[in-house]
């Protein structure tokens, strides 16, 4: 398996390419903006995208969707919560989708080639958060940084839901998984269950 990471747009939100090196196929994780640079990578690799993943549906992380939707024609897989948000929110921390996307369930797997993505709902961040477990690498979102964890004061946002999502979701995963999350560098389960100051 190979990742690929973009930080894009104002925010530098992380962008994943997940591919399977044996088949070429890829899922785009979070892609949240300038799309025409991402098709540009997309197509330079030679790989076929097989799905759109989304953690969570604030603006920085689903802005280019709609784009990559219509490039690729393949699902999108959203938390059946965040739909519910993206129609009351009126601040613009939503980006909104058409309704073209699908609903994913906990622990529901997704196949890209050879890969198997794992859902792993994590609210707190959002109620609708959602992290993806696919072999020795989880994909966080805003839930779980390197150091660090998500903003809790945007609507639907609560601090004690995402500790408890993540001490109960992610930091019982093993110690060597390594951690993508939606902003700055990458870490690994074990660095955040010794060194983050949230959850020490």
């Amino acid at each position: 398996m190979i990742v690929r990471s973009y930080p894009l747009g104002s925010l530098q939100t992380n962008c994943y390419l997940a591919i399977d090196d044996k088949t070429n196929k890829a899922a785009i994780i979070d892609p949240g903006a300038q799309a025409n640079y991402l098709i540009n990578e997309i197509e330079a690799l030679g790989i076929q995208i097989d799905v759109i993943l989304l953690t969570h549906c604030h603006f920085d992380h689903n802005g280019a969707v709609v784009e990559l939707k219509d490039k690729y024609n393949v699902e999108v897989y959203i938390n059946k919560a965040e739909e519910e948000y993206m129609e009351i929110d009126s601040s613009g921390i939503f980006g909104k989708l058409p309704k073209f996307y699908k609903y994913i369930n906990e622990g529901q797997e997704i196949k890209v080639g050879n890969l198997t993505f794992k859902t792993i709902f994590t609210p707190g961040h959002t109620k609708g958060g959602t992290c993806y477990l696919v072999e020795d690498n989880v994909f966080t979102g805003d839930t779980l940084f390197n150091g660090s964890i998500g903003r809790t004061d945007f609507l639907g946002g609560s601090y004690n839901e995402l500790i408890n999502s993540i001490e109960s979701k992610l930091m019982i995963l093993d110690n060597d998984i390594n951690v993508y999350p939606g902003h700055g560098p990458k870490s690994t389960i074990f660095h955040e269950r010794m060194k983050n100051p949230f959850l020490v």
